[in-house]
């Protein structure tokens, strides 16, 4: 298997990961998003057949998102002076494995590829974590991925915000 971008050229092949919103938005708005300097999409491939994807944008952590002790933490990482209303962050916009590879712990693999490809190129642009708006069905994947929630405000949402400290790679 291989990770690779997508590029304008690239052809689509199958895909079905079980879910319309996810499927669509590789088919209909990913080279779009990609063409637009929207967000860029990562495909995990095998012998041709695509596996997976993710795609990833720019985001912030910010003051205005989060309540209470959970900001106080993020906070407190950083030293005075540097204590900021926002921290950047890059978000995942779109996480999806092939129904063909399921049970086979292609979501976790491919989220340690994603991790590892953002902290060898942290001097390319500067952030600190990750985000994501997981769908309720997938709040346990990112939580034993090393993602805890951002806020309680969303827990009766449809997407939970969670986000992963970059910090965590180097230890």
């Amino acid at each position: 298997m291989r990770l690779v971008p997508l590029t304008l050229d690239y052809e689509l092949t199958e895909f079905n990961c079980g879910d319309e919103q996810l499927n669509n938005f590789l088919y209909e708005d990913a080279k779009p998003s990609l063409e637009f300097r929207i967000a860029n999409t990562f495909i995990l491939e095998d012998n041709g057949r695509i596996v997976a994807y993710f795609c990833l944008l720019n985001d912030k952590i910010s003051k205005d998102e989060v309540i209470g002790s959970r900001w106080k933490k993020i906070r407190a990482e950083f030293p005075k002076g540097k204590q900021f209303r926002s921290y950047p962050t890059i978000k995942i916009g779109r996480f999806a494995v092939s129904q063909d590879y399921r049970g086979l712990h292609i979501g976790t693999y491919l989220m340690e590829k994603l991790k590892l490809m953002l902290y060898e190129r942290q001097g390319q642009s500067a952030f600190r974590y990750i985000t994501v708006d997981a769908y309720l069905s997938a709040v346990e994947f990112y939580g034993k991925n090393g993602f805890v929630h951002l806020t309680k405000k969303d827990e009766d949402e449809h997407t939970r915000l969670m986000f992963f400290d970059m910090m965590e790679m180097g230890e």
